[in-house]
């Protein structure tokens, strides 16, 4: 047997390297690598002498029961997750300090006890007593959710063992998790990848659906091995700004329902609020027009969001540098569309100062909003207010075409439920949708012009 080698693995993003060093070469960041716990070399080729355990296959077409999904109590959540919690399978949720994922999970659990499951709560932050003061502020103190302060994944698993399996079992959170039987301290990526293993394998054998809470780090990724988000089957995303009151889960991997839908919510006295109509949540307060102000219907999975763009330029004494300062949207992209806005348009950016902001805290990645952030823009430049009762949506190219994009529909028929009149888009679309008037723009010259010349 060759002699175990030394190996360093980085806490960042898992790679690993020979021997120790300052800076990870593939993540750049600093101080990162730890002494992960030696691998024996084997031989290529397996040795069978010792036998092995046949394993049973099942036909793909063999039918049989479908797992039933279960209700968490809250319809946003379920939204988020695909239709429910499904017997078995791993979430994996993440999110900055303090957003309300703790919260989030107390409320499911209190929800799973109190119809007849059994929840288990397991905190390796807070003390028993902690947990239950969050408890009896939101107002389920009496609910019968099974409580334990621990992080050795041993202990948790031999007291599982001698129950009947919860029906859903919540760790908060996976990175102060800890097992004797691995090398290094709660949070290192063996630690963190060898827990993980060990509770998805009971979950996935008993049936239970398990909720691991995650870490972030501070550009806003899940802490630890990347290997973590494959290993599960549902990887989750808690967002929002703490000093806004709205909260957004968004579903990034789904193994059992569509991606990228979202759930939104309301962070109130008592808890968090589902919140059944987010379109009107992120236009409230918009009762006259006002310059710089555009409405897009965002698409979030399958559900249309509307919400508020806002754009303010501010002129500059000659010699003064230009700020750009974007919030809810990609910084690139804004810097994308100015310059195809002077180099098409004619118009000048470049001694004005431009802010962009997504009102309600949202955050947008939809391409089709391109369009909605031109018109702001441009009304903003020229003090010219957009109709009230108007939406726009599209994809600029860099030589100024506005190009299609998809949903069209549903996007309008939203907006007319609203009390949206007008539709502004590509041209050559679907056309418009019963109660909208649709207006077709080809290139971003003809908005720039419909906007200044008030037509």
């Amino acid at each position: 047997m060759a002699k175990p080698k030394r190996r360093y693995v980085c806490q960042a993003c898992g790679s690993v390297a020979a021997r120790w060093q300052g800076q990870c070469a593939d993540c750049g960041e600093w101080n990162t690598l730890a002494e992960d716990a030696p691998k024996t070399v084997f031989s290529a080729k397996h040795d069978l002498s010792s036998g092995g355990r046949t394993i049973a296959f099942t036909p793909l077409d063999q039918p049989g029961e479908m797992p039933r999904r279960r209700a968490s109590g809250l319809a946003e959540f379920d939204r988020a997750l695909g239709g429910g919690l499904v017997p078995g399978s791993a979430i994996l949720m993440g999110g900055d300090p303090g957003i309300g994922k703790s919260t989030l999970l107390l409320q499911v659990s209190a929800h799973i006890a109190n119809h007849g499951g059994l929840a288990v709560y397991v905190s390796g932050e807070e003390a028993a007593g902690q947990v239950r003061l969050r408890a009896e502020r939101l107002g389920l103190s009496k609910a019968p959710i099974q409580m334990a302060a621990a992080t050795s994944v041993r202990d948790i698993l031999t007291t599982l063992g001698t129950m009947d399996p919860p029906s859903m079992l919540v760790i908060d959170s996976i990175q102060t998790m800890h097992s004797d039987q691995i090398e290094g301290a709660p949070g290192t990526v063996s630690q963190v990848r060898g827990c993980a293993f060990e509770l998805i394998r009971y979950a996935k054998e008993n049936g239970v659906t398990l909720i691991l809470v995650g870490h972030v780090t501070k550009d806003g990724t899940i802490a630890g091995p990347r290997v973590l988000e494959h290993m599960v089957d549902v990887v989750m995303s808690f967002e929002g700004e703490r000093s806004h009151q709205y909260r957004i889960l968004r579903s990034l991997k789904n193994r059992f329902g569509p991606v990228d839908e979202i759930g939104v919510f309301a962070m109130e006295g008592d808890g968090l609020a589902e919140v059944g109509n987010p379109s009107m949540l992120f236009l409230s307060g918009r009762e006259e027009p006002m310059a710089g102000s555009a409405v897009f219907p965002a698409m979030e999975g399958t559900r249309p969001v509307l919400v508020e763009i806002q754009a303010l330029i501010v002129r500059l004494q000659s010699g003064a540098t230009p700020r750009r300062a974007v919030v809810g949207w990609d910084n690139g992209r804004m810097a994308m569309l100015l310059a195809v806005l002077e180099a098409r348009c004619g118009l000048n950016f470049s001694s004005a100062e431009v802010y962009l902001n997504v009102a309600g805290g949202y955050r947008l990645s939809d391409p089709a909003a391109d369009l909605a952030v031109a018109a702001a823009l441009v009304s903003a430049l020229g003090d010219k207010p957009l109709s009230n009762n108007a939406v726009w949506f599209g994809e600029v190219s860099l030589a100024g075409e506005i190009r299609p994009v998809a949903h069209s529909s549903i996007r309008q028929r939203e907006s007319a439920k609203l009390g949206f009149e007008r539709g502004f888009g590509p041209a050559g679309g679907p056309g418009a949708e019963k109660g909208m008037k649709f207006t077709g723009l080809a290139m971003l010259p003809n908005l720039v012009d419909r906007i200044l010349s008030d037509a």
